[in-house]
């Protein structure tokens, strides 16, 4: 699942979370990180896990019950984002799979990897 990351995601994660850290707004602050310009947050870039994990695999009436992500390089404006989800294990006891994750950027860089566990619900 793959989409194109905006400057308006930015102000919509704002929204939700009331994250307004200076990396994602003051072009001053950001360039003079190791950043060097506008990244956005964490969050928009491990959404397209929740969209994956919701729609495709597990896929409707899934939910995480556990993550752990670790965020290996940013995400700017511009970049087009790509989360992969591979099964490791899928409980034969109930309907709960473990996931490797990743989101790469369109350069190919892995900018968050890790684990997730889900339980899929029936949607019937």
């Amino acid at each position: 699942m793959s989409r194109l990351v905006l400057e308006n995601d930015i102000l919509l994660f704002t929204q939700i979370s009331g994250d307004r850290n200076p990396l994602h707004y003051d072009e001053a602050a950001a360039k003079s990180s190791r950043f060097g310009e506008i990244v956005v947050q964490g969050g928009v870039t491990s959404a397209l896990l929740n969209a994956l994990v919701a729609e495709k695999l597990p896929g409707p009436g899934t939910v995480f019950l556990n993550v752990n992500w670790s965020f290996t390089a940013p995400v700017r404006p511009g970049d087009v984002i790509t989360a992969r989800a591979v099964v490791l294990e899928a409980r034969q006891d109930k309907p709960i799979t473990t996931l490797q994750t990743t989101v790469t950027r369109d350069d190919g860089a892995v900018v968050l990897e890790g684990s997730a566990v889900c339980y899929t619900m029936s949607m019937g």
